[in-house]
């Protein structure tokens, strides 16, 4: 009895949902990410609001991109909870190794995304750990959030680089402006 495999096809909602559900699972909350987004672009916008922050964060979460990311991330940390890692990976992910840069490059394909001020807005929240960053950049607490982390923290600066471009476009078009093609993202 020679049974065929079925072709692998992509669910993109399953995708979408495990990452969400995996990030709730890992103790992050949409909230907090959102927190990062106002604290990174409340001093360009003040009329910025916690529901535009959301809806900017759910935004990046749909990006493909951004769902391998998170994902892959969070695995990698959870094996390395399970020593289930090959040394020495599993000490420099276990012990968060300074010069072990690829959780920042992991968070380097996030902010890719969404240009220059994702990067600079990422290495910004990344050297300050403000917020929910702080709480899993703490080696105290037990988990392992060697990547985590640092997914958060682009996340945080994806969005607010989606609002940076967002807002950019809305003052060309209030100013009868045309405005360059993709800056909505």
């Amino acid at each position: 009895m020679d049974k065929k495999k079925a072709p692998y096809s992509l669910n993109s909602k399953k995708v979408a949902d495990a990452t969400r559900e995996w990030l709730h699972k890992r103790g992050v909350n949409l909230t907090e990410i959102a927190e990062l987004v106002m604290l990174l672009q409340k001093k360009y916008y003040p009329t910025l609001t916690m529901e535009e922050c959301m809806e900017n964060v759910d935004k990046v979460l749909m990006k493909r991109e951004v769902q391998n990311a998170v994902l892959t991330g969070i695995q990698l940390d959870i094996l390395a909870e399970q020593g289930a890692l090959l040394p020495p990976l599993q000490d420099m992910i276990e012990n968060d190794e300074g010069l072990y840069g690829v959780d920042e490059i992991l968070a380097f394909s996030i902010v890719n995304v969404y240009g220059s001020i994702g990067f600079t807005n990422y290495g910004y929240v990344d050297k300050l750990k403000p917020g929910v960053l702080e709480r899993l950049n703490d080696k105290n607490l037990g988990p392992i959030h060697t990547f985590l982390d640092d997914i958060v923290g682009a996340i945080a600066a994806s969005a607010s680089s989606r609002i940076a471009h967002r807002k950019q476009a809305e003052r060309e078009q209030e100013l009868g402006e045309e405005s360059a093609p993709n800056t909505t993202r």
